[in-house]
């Protein structure tokens, strides 16, 4: 942590006039990881533009370099030479993944379950974060691990002479737990499947039969999804085109909504139905967001958003919708804040893991910034301000940032619309999804400065 410490780099928000721009957001992170890692064990070439180069992203070309795969860049274009499937190398020393728990996670499936170690380590914030959820079916298929007590990082897995396949039912909503079941799954013997009782996000199947995996999915009468995939089939190399990311999206999206007289263009989002909870539940606030020109890329919905500054009222979200927006709740915790009446939202367990105490760490910056809001074990209520009278913080108290990249940026779209400037105790740590976020917002006329 004192290493970190020293490199904080506070930064204020202050109230904006009418945010108004046509802007792109960089490539969706889920699939830009996903991207790397599926061109690294395929066979031949795989080309991938609109990339997120953010440090999570690169953290996972360096592991899939390190087991063997060859990555360059040309112009904006990523060309990955890959190993083929079945053909991971061991690395010489530790994959760092620095803040990357998606990165972490689903290569502990990829590669665990290959016979050598393979050790993981990251920065604070993901030492923290619990990997028993990605282990625990990984040790059914015959992984031996050594962990820190909690299974934290750093982590060591070795995999068995030939990996046991397994059925396994995913206990949480955790698209990061189905993908690491399925890719160990790519290396073992037999069919792998995955029981899902509620759906999260799909981008792991789309795009391993993008890639030429033996993969089907059924669902029952009852919603409950079955992925079976056939291990040591052959990947073959491809182009992908990477969408623009949902979750970064949401912070100009929100930002343009609380902005009195906004009217923003987002292009190329991406809109898969896994993904756009925040989008639906800020129309039912009575946001204004048209969908225009929608579009299939990569076999992936996209379109492109316009929004206009809007008056919100308070809903109670429903808990069902917490997979589909998981990453959302803090940037609606703030455009809750400017709602009429009150907003409840349920089903929130998931934040307590995320790369802070998620839940915990907005209801305290809210609390600091004058916002009324009650914080349960897994939901949190927030009664609204709509002319944002009171909100903020006149003596330049700083939000605590926890290294967590969404609290840092959803704290700095709420100062855009409330009386008193916001403060974050640190930008550095948004460069980990969205390096573009300071420069892409003072484009369409926010008053955001590091201090």
């Amino acid at each position: 942590m004192t290493a970190h410490a020293q490199t904080l780099r506070p930064a204020r928000a202050r109230r904006s006039t009418a945010l108004s721009g046509d802007i792109r957001i960089a490539g969706d992170k889920s699939i830009s990881h996903r991207a790397f890692m599926f061109g690294g064990l395929a066979r031949g070439e795989t080309r991938i533009t609109g990339l997120l180069e953010g440090e999570d992203v690169l953290n996972t070309g360096k592991a899939m370099a390190a087991m063997g795969a060859t990555l360059r860049k040309e112009d904006d274009c990523w060309v990955i030479n890959g190993t083929g499937n079945g053909c991971l190398l061991a690395p010489d020393g530790p994959l760092d993944f620095g803040n990357a728990g998606t990165g972490c996670r689903l290569t502990m499936g990829l590669v665990g379950v290959y016979d050598f170690d393979t050790t993981f380590v990251g920065d604070a914030s993901l030492s923290r974060r619990p990997m028993g959820r990605v282990i625990d079916p990984l040790r059914l298929m015959g992984v031996q691990v050594t962990a820190q007590p909690g299974d934290r990082l750093p982590v060591t897995l070795r995999g068995p002479r030939v990996a046991a396949p397994i059925a396994y039912r995913v206990p949480m909503p955790s698209a990061q737990v189905k993908s690491a079941v399925l890719l160990a799954g790519l290396n073992t013997p037999g069919i792998t499947s995955v029981i899902e009782p509620v759906m999260t996000r799909d981008h792991t199947e789309k795009m391993l039969q993008g890639f030429g995996a033996a993969l089907d999915v059924e669902t029952g009468p009852d919603g409950v999804r079955t992925i079976r995939l056939e291990g040591q089939g052959a990947l073959t190399g491809q182009h992908i085109d990477v969408p623009g990311d949902p979750s970064s999206t949401a912070f100009p999206l929100v930002a343009a909504l609380l902005a009195d007289g906004s009217d923003v263009l987002i292009r190329n989002v991406l809109m898969n139905p896994t993904r756009t909870g925040l989008i639906q539940t800020l129309r039912e606030m009575g946001g204004s967001i048209e969908v225009l020109d929608p579009r299939l890329a990569g076999g992936e919905d996209v379109a492109d958003l316009r929004v206009r500054g809007s008056r919100l009222k308070g809903i109670t979200v429903p808990p069902d919708r917490a997979p589909s927006m998981i990453d959302e709740y803090p940037v609606l915790a703030v455009a809750s804040a400017f709602a009429e009446g009150e907003t409840v939202m349920r089903g929130l367990d998931e934040l307590r893991v995320k790369e802070s105490d998620r839940l915990a760490a907005v209801a305290r910056g809210l609390e600091l910034n004058g916002v009324d809001c009650t914080e349960g074990e897994d939901w949190l209520s927030v009664r609204g301000r709509p002319d944002g009278k009171g909100l903020g913080n006149a003596k330049g108290e700083a939000v605590a940032t926890h290294l967590d990249h969404r609290i840092a940026m959803s704290f700095l779209i709420m100062g855009l619309a409330s009386q008193h400037p916001v403060t974050v105790d640190d930008c550095a740590i948004i460069a980990t999804s969205f390096p573009e976020f300071m420069q892409l917002m003072g484009e369409l006329g926010a008053a955001i400065e590091e201090v």
